[in-house]
C-alpha cells in the first residue's frame, strides 16, 4: 500500500474523529464554531508541515539523482576520451 494513501487515510480518520467529538460535545454554538476553527487551523498546519517534509524529501532525492547523473556523464566523457 502506498504510504501517501495511508497518510491520507489517517488524516481523514483524525479529522472525522475531531469533527464527531466536537459535534456531540455539549457546548454553545459560538464555542463549537471556535473549536472547529481551531481544529481546522491545526489540521491545516499539520498538513502544511507534512507537505513541506515531502517536498524536502523529493528535493533531496532529485539533487542526489542529479549528482549521480553528473558523475556518470563525467565518467562517460573520460571513457570516450580514453577510447
Amino acid at each position: 500500500m502506498n504510504s501517501g494513501k495511508v497518510f491520507l487515510g489517517v488524516l481523514a480518520g483524525v479529522a472525522a474523529g475531531a469533527l464527531l467529538g466536537v459535534l456531540f460535545a455539549p457546548a454553545k454554538g459560538s464555542d463549537t464554531r471556535k473549536k472547529f476553527t481551531r481544529k481546522g487551523e491545526d489540521l491545516a498546519e499539520d498538513l502544511k508541515e507534512k507537505f513541506d517534509d515531502l517536498l524536502d524529501s523529493v528535493s533531496e532525492k532529485v539533487e542526489k539523482v542529479k549528482e549521480e547523473v553528473a558523475d556518470l556523464t563525467s565518467q562517460g566523457k573520460m571513457k570516450s576520451k580514453e577510447a
